[in-house]
């Protein structure tokens, strides 16, 4: 264990120690120390000095590396090997995220930038210095990691589902602090792995912000898409029709129920709420357009404008219902992309102002790179054997394929 120059028998008591810097500095560092020794290891197959059959590979000494996260530097003794075939990933798996995230307050620093709710965070980050050069170069290398990312190729496989969903970030533009919009683009692949297909800042009223996103993900290879799950945001059903013929756009069914709720009086919002989920929970189509027809009657005179949301809105939330049964609660909702969109608020609330847009998206992007990861290293997410190469018979069936068709026809 590490050494400090205090002692429980000094002036500083166990407490103290405890709330010290130092001391987590400290176990952090001699945790992740540990973490290279293992895995040099199982590199070479041997514990030190130990001769077995199945050694692969002999130690040849250390190199110091510092790696500098919230709780100030750590320097650690990377182990190395005389074939050079040890390469451990901690930098690169650990540092990723950690790197946009203080990238974003060192941004704020050298823009001026000040607010209270990151006063914690650079408290922490004190102990580094952080040079100009320096912070340019950290940019560079994230900016290329996002590039490369946001311009893989996915052609390797068909899309059928496609989620998009808009986050909101304060950005500081000039002298103003706005809400930029942040559309993320989920999909479902043909073998049923999720996967975090782009990230784009946008404005989310306009219909080019979603022309440029689907433009961009049919020319890096997304094709094959039968149903699209969003919130209803303007622009987004023709730039469906045009880039994902015959596609069905699925309005997210928690979107909807808030809204409606929001419509309603306090007093009455449970009894619709359970209303409305009677009509989502019915298992065909017909069947749903009686129920809600029957809503909005229900509350016209006590809730009128959720009652007109209902009976205009309602159809555009069931496109669901055409594809396999075991798909519907997984496919109506954006509900798929809340543990993600939960890890992204955690840290935006800290950093509370993005200096400029540029750094929203950076962070962003290396959030979603590391969930992507994991669901591509995770059990399908969908048996897609459930579903018919046409989509069950029901390509189109949504209020976006049935558009494209109509134009097609009248082309």
């Amino acid at each position: 264990m590490t050494a400090w120059n205090i002692t429980l028998t000094d002036k500083y008591n166990q407490t103290a120690l405890i709330d010290s810097g130092e001391f987590v500095r400290a176990i952090v560092q001699e945790a992740l120390q540990e973490f290279l020794l293992a895995e040099v290891t199982e590199c070479v197959g041997a514990e030190y000095y130990e001769r077995t059959d199945m050694r692969t590979g002999v130690r040849n000494g250390y190199k110091p590396r510092t790696l500098n996260l919230r709780v100030g530097s750590v320097e650690l003794r990377v182990p190395q090997t005389r074939d050079s075939e040890f390469h451990t990933e901690l930098f690169e798996r650990y540092q990723r995220s950690e790197q946009a995230f203080t990238l974003a307050i060192v941004d704020m620093w050298l823009n001026g930038v000040s607010t209270r709710k990151v006063a914690c965070i650079t408290d922490a980050l004190s102990s580094v210095t952080f040079s100009k050069s320096a912070v340019s170069e950290l940019c560079k290398s994230l900016d290329a990691q996002v590039g490369a990312w946001r311009s893989r190729d996915l052609s390797g496989h068909a899309w059928p589902y496609v989620f998009v969903d808009a986050l909101y970030e304060n950005v500081r533009r000039g002298n103003r602090v706005v809400s930029a919009g942040i559309l993320i683009a989920t999909g479902v692949r043909d073998d049923g792995v999720r996967e975090v297909l782009d990230v784009a800042v946008a404005d989310t009223e306009s219909a080019a912000s979603y022309d440029d996103l689907f433009s961009s993900l049919r020319e890096r290879g997304v094709s094959g898409v039968q149903l699209v799950t969003s919130d209803d945001h303007a622009g987004l059903k023709a730039a469906i029709r045009r880039y994902f013929q015959g596609a069905a756009w699925q309005r997210c069914q928690v979107h909807f129920v808030r809204e409606a709720l929001g419509k309603a009086s306090p007093k009455g919002r449970g009894e619709l709420a359970a209303d409305l989920a009677a009509v989502f929970d019915a298992e065909e189509r017909e069947e749903a357009m009686v129920l809600a027809a029957a809503v909005a009657d229900k509350w016209r005179a006590a809730a009128p404008r959720a009652a007109a949301m209902v009976e205009d809105g309602v159809e555009e939330c069931l496109s669901a219902l055409s594809f396999p049964e075991e798909h519907r609660e997984r496919i109506r909702t954006n509900n798929a992309v809340e543990r993600l969109n939960r890890e992204i608020r955690r840290r935006d609330r800290a950093i509370g102002v993005f200096p400029n847009e540029e750094s929203a998206l950076r962070l962003v992007c290396m959030l979603c790179i590391e969930q992507s990861e994991e669901w591509l290293s995770s059990r399908p997410y969908l048996d897609m054997g459930l579903l018919e190469p046409d989509g069950g018979g029901a390509p189109g069936e949504g209020p976006c394929g049935q558009g494209r068709q109509e134009e097609a026809g009248n082309e």
